[in-house]
């Protein structure tokens, strides 16, 4: 998704103090922002207190939404640099298409994963008769290593799930215990999301003391560490954990995130990450242009988004 915002803050990976895990949760409230059909998402990051978890850079909850067959997502050409884009589907279907050629439906419990490394353009778009959507989309940054790489994108039907102490658990990235996920990733991290079954349950998961983690509460209710969160409250753990307390609420839902801390200082503008503000403005002019760079999407009937202008001189 794109961010489709007229007013877009410069975020930098650096300018948040970072929390070593042992002291209080820092609890993130969500910002509402609108995306491509009039589809409003709960934004957690990046916000002002904080920039990133791992490599993790972007955290929209979409829904759970109902709307009018015919309505729903509805989001035109627009380009991608310097990072990933992660889409954990819950509800409803969305058709993905973009510029290497790729036309994808993704539906519940399926992951689309897009690399944009150098460029790339997308679209997506809720199906012909839907009127449903919940969904979680991610953006994880690409290592400066991996930032110019070619963009390819990649669709995983079936993921590791398993079940414990009332939990329905599905891994989305990563590793976790025994499972590890088949999502290409360029950054130690972990995604895990968590159903509570048809009656409150509790459960100890354990962390890696590297790693710096948060929860989202998707539905319901949720003790984290103690301490109550509701929907679209972003509990942020720090690092030096060893193990995360959780209980829930009946049929609730979470995600949990976590990663090594990302080393590199990035710039997230618009749809672009990039590891200076003169590589952002390279692509946003290449983007007005018409670059060959991000290639045409094929088959979508509507306008390419425009980029706002950008917040510094060049």
């Amino acid at each position: 998704m794109s961010t489709h915002e007229t007013q877009c803050e410069l975020s930098s990976s650096v300018d948040c103090p970072m929390n070593d895990g042992v002291r209080a949760i820092q609890r993130i409230t969500s910002r509402s922002a609108e995306v491509g059909g009039g589809i409003s998402v709960s934004r957690l990051l990046p916000s002002r207190h904080r920039r990133m978890v791992g490599a993790w850079c972007f955290l929209d909850h979409a829904g759970p939404a109902v709307f009018t067959s015919g309505s729903g997502l509805r989001v035109g050409p627009h380009p991608h640099t310097g990072l990933q884009t992660f889409t954990w589907m819950i509800e409803g279907e969305v058709l993905h298409r973009d510029s290497l050629g790729n036309v994808q439906v993704i539906r519940p419990g399926q992951v689309n994963l897009m690399t944009a490394g150098y460029g790339i353009t997308h679209t997506e778009e809720s199906l012909p008769g839907e009127d449903r959507l919940h969904a979680v989309q991610l953006w994880i940054a690409l290592p400066a290593s991996a930032s110019d790489r070619p963009p390819m994108f990649d669709h995983y039907a079936s993921l590791p799930q398993w079940q414990a102490d009332g939990f329905d658990l599905t891994l989305l990235a990563g590793s976790f215990g025994q499972y590890k996920a088949p999502t290409c990733i360029f950054s130690p991290l972990v995604g895990l999301d968590l159903v509570a079954k048809a009656q409150a349950a509790s459960t100890r998961l354990g962390l890696e003391r590297s790693y710096e983690y948060g929860v989202l509460p998707l539905t319901g209710e949720w003790r984290i560490n103690g301490e109550v969160f509701a929907t679209n409250e972003f509990a942020y753990l720090g690092r030096g954990l060893e193990a995360v307390d959780l209980t829930a609420s009946a049929d609730a839902r979470a995600v949990l995130l976590g990663g090594v801390p990302f080393g590199e200082e990035i710039f997230l503008w618009w749809n672009f990450v990039g590891h200076s503000k003169e590589g952002i403005a390279q692509a946003q002019r290449e983007w007005e242009e018409g670059s060959a760079r991000f290639g045409e999407v094929e088959g979508f009937d509507g306008p390419r988004l425009v980029a706002p202008l950008l917040p510094w001189r060049t």
